[in-house]
């Protein structure tokens, strides 16, 4: 009787680990469906366009000002001393970009990323530029800081000093930031679509819409087209004011700041969500890659010139199609981080802007006139009743009204809308911490076997392949040596972790090492990559 209890407890706790395990599958099956990414994808377009539109910042016509990125732009642009100091203004720069290079790919990509932090995602050389580029923000902002100190120390210096403020009005600065985004946005969601329709995980899912896709030339031409001409079409709309969103949308549903920073919020969460619906999230150690946008390579590659008295190696610049897509999602993080902050810390005396009857906003549209203002003067009360002496109207009629209201909410509510961002950071960098690092006990086989040592002798520049092609001769030589095929050791792929779900099953894989199946030698695994709830 005693067996019989312990096999039926056995048998519950079974059936309970097999129906978690299936809600998970499903629940990854639903969440990584092409249609699911491909709403996520395009919202976050039509997110942007909104804000951009409802903020009443992008109408300001006080001087732009952007945190650590405004102190680069600042840096590089514009406050230039005379004589000697632009001089030594350039050669700081210059030297702060080279130190963010050399540091961002030896000291956080290869040892912080790689090495301590062991995340699967920068194995190798993936990922160096994006890392190389933040390290460069980093140094840049650095250094920004060392050169306000030397004119802090020669004195009389002061409109000098490298500021946030970057020398543009916020009307301007929010137009090239709404085309930025606009086209960050559009090439993900253009490279999303494009993956969809090449891959074959979910076979029964637009089969007609792929057959068309893959069909000659298709899919370059109809990015090129859909690009050229909608970014066209935006640039002049955004640049020319062509179209009012205020006169469009007569105050349906006007935000207030609240609203915007929530707005604001749930945009961070999409632009994560992008990246966290990928099928190889959080490790990126797939075989499946996509192509560029626009191009039929999964990767650009660049030959640099060689001086072999300074360097012995051939160094290439390979970038691929998903490290394309993604680090320009990071890059649109930035701008719409500062569009939160913006939500978040906004008063409208700031902006040159004021509150008139129902909480509406009004902007002040001569940036010259601003100085002569205070906060008892630029306000509905006082610019309603008092008359501007070079046109005899009140100065309420040379004011945009914006149908945006400010309804003067603390801060500690505006905070609330960082909630759901925040739980999205966590979450990403959570998955990424427990199924995206390579584990202490897993480490690098060699010498598995001549054929393996034949080819590891040889640098990848001598094979005229890059290292993400390496694995790809190794198991056509193994098939030519007469090697037994049905299993083949992926030498690229080791070390992933124990246990990494894969959304091409309902259960776990053990992936230690990695091993894949031979589809010729074993025809029942032919659809191991096919989708099924």
């Amino acid at each position: 009787m005693g067996s019989d209890m312990l096999h039926d407890c056995l048998r519950g706790r079974w059936k309970a680990r097999l129906g978690r395990m299936e809600i998970d599958a499903r629940f990854r099956y639903y969440f990584q469906h092409p249609w699911s990414r491909l709403v996520v994808a395009y919202l976050v377009t039509f997110f942007n366009f909104l804000i951009f539109a409802e903020d009443p910042v992008s109408h300001s016509q006080t001087e732009a000002h952007m945190i650590v990125v405004g102190n680069c732009f600042s840096f590089i642009v514009n406050k230039y001393p005379d004589g000697g100091w632009n001089v030594l203004k350039i050669v700081m720069w210059i030297l702060a970009i080279f130190t963010g290079l050399v540091a961002g790919k030896f000291f956080f990509h290869r040892r912080l990323f790689g090495r301590y932090l062991r995340l699967k995602m920068f194995r190798e050389d993936h990922g160096s530029w994006m890392t190389m580029f933040f390290s460069t923000i980093l140094f840049l902002f650095i250094f920004s800081h060392i050169y306000n100190l030397l004119l802090l120390m020669t004195g009389g210096m002061g409109p000098h000093m490298v500021t946030e403020y970057m020398g543009i009005r916020n009307e301007s600065f929010m137009k090239m930031a709404a085309v930025g985004t606009w086209m960050g946005d559009f090439v993900t969601a253009w490279m999303v679509t494009d993956m969809m329709l090449q891959d074959t995980l979910y076979p029964e899912w637009g089969q007609t819409a792929r057959r068309f896709w893959k069909k000659g030339n298709n899919r370059i031409v109809l990015f090129w087209t859909v690009l050229i001409s909608l970014t066209s079409v935006v640039v002049l709309v955004i640049s020319t004011d062509w179209i009012s969103w205020d006169n469009l949308n007569r105050g349906f549903l006007p935000s207030d700041e609240v609203s915007r920073a929530f707005l604001a919020s749930f945009i961070l969460v999409f632009d994560l969500l992008i990246v966290m619906q990928d099928w190889e999230f959080p490790h990126f150690m797939g075989d499946l890659d996509m192509n560029l946008p626009g191009l039929s390579t999964t990767q650009l590659k660049f030959k640099l010139p060689v001086c072999k008295r300074i360097f012995k190696e051939e160094y290439h610049i390979h970038i691929t199609g998903k490290w394309f897509n993604y680090g320009i999602i990071f890059l649109v993080l930035i701008l719409d981080l500062n569009m939160w902050k913006n939500q978040i810390f906004y008063k409208p005396y700031e902006y040159g802007q004021y509150v008139g009857p129902g909480e509406k906003i009004y902007t002040v549209e001569e940036p010259d006139t601003l100085s002569h203002f205070n906060r008892s003067t630029l306000t509905w009360e006082w610019r309603s009743t008092n008359i501007d002496p070079r046109t005899n109207l009140t100065y309420i009629h040379r004011d945009m009204f914006l149908h945006s209201r400010y309804i003067g909410a603390s801060l500690d509510v505006k905070c609330l809308a960082f909630i759901p961002s925040l739980a999205a950071f966590v979450l990403f960098g959570f998955f990424i911490w427990l199924f995206g690092r390579f584990q202490d006990s897993e480490t690098f086989p060699e010498s598995q076997d001549k054929t393996y040592e034949r080819i590891k002798r040889k640098s990848p520049s001598d094979l005229g392949v890059t290292p993400e092609e390496v694995h790809v001769s190794m198991s056509e030589t193994l098939k030519r040596s007469g090697t037994p095929m049905l299993l083949l050791v992926d030498a690229h792929h080791f070390g992933t972790s124990a246990n990494s779900i894969s959304p091409c099953s309902n259960e776990t894989q053990e992936t230690q090492p990695s091993i894949s199946l031979d589809k010729a030698a074993c025809p029942e695994a032919a659809d191991v990559d096919k989708l099924s709830p």
